[in-house]
């Protein structure tokens, strides 16, 4: 399925890039993570997905996911040229939880979710899901991704009103959730699944 160099590296690469369709194909992806165990360690490697258990204090995002929009997502490197905007002014909050950048002292993947609120011309939802896949590759701090997304948007798609809120997953126990608005102020803390 995938083309490999000699120790594997290029498929693990593009296995980062898989989309799993559903959240019921917990099975596929459990074969997927013990495939790629097994070779990294060289032996047998048995894996159980289990729940996150309790649940009470997790919170979703405000507004429309977009990941599930069937669209071309193969650029990994940051491309601002996807962002388009039609004519129609309005307000509304999307968000996604495929943001995915690399440290820039470890190059280890750093997870996140997303939120854009705006008011202006409509983002096109297609585009905005492939400019933000498009970070995959991008080596940067979680708060110059931000920044980055915030004038990107600005000035491709020029909003009257902009809101950039990413929630990433903690490392080494620090949480760092850079919020970048010129109309509201930050909001209070959550917590959401993936963190």
């Amino acid at each position: 399925m995938f083309s490999t160099e000699p120790d594997g590296h290029l498929k693990s690469v593009l296995r980062n890039q898989c989309r799993i369709l559903s959240r019921k194909t917990s099975e596929r992806l459990q074969q997927m993570i013990e495939t790629d165990l097994n070779a990294c360690t060289g032996s047998d490697v048995e894996l159980r997905i289990h729940s996150t258990g309790d649940e009470t204090n997790i919170e979703e995002f405000a507004g429309d996911c977009i990941d599930s929009i069937d669209t071309n997502c193969d650029v990994f490197d940051v491309d601002a040229n996807f962002l388009a905007a039609s004519d129609e002014v309005v307000t509304e909050t999307l968000n996604s939880h495929v943001l995915r950048s690399l440290c820039p002292v470890t190059d280890q993947p750093d997870l996140g979710s997303v939120m854009i609120s705006y008011k202006g011309p409509q983002i096109d939802r297609a585009g905005l899901l492939r400019y933000i896949v498009s970070f995959r590759q991008h080596n940067d701090f979680h708060e110059a991704c931000v920044e980055r997304m915030f004038m990107d948007i600005t000035q491709r798609c020029k909003p009257e009103q902009l809101t950039v809120y990413a929630r990433y997953q903690r490392r080494g126990g620090i949480d760092i959730n850079p919020f970048r608005s010129n109309f509201e102020a930050p909001p209070s803390r959550i917590r959401l699944r993936r963190q």
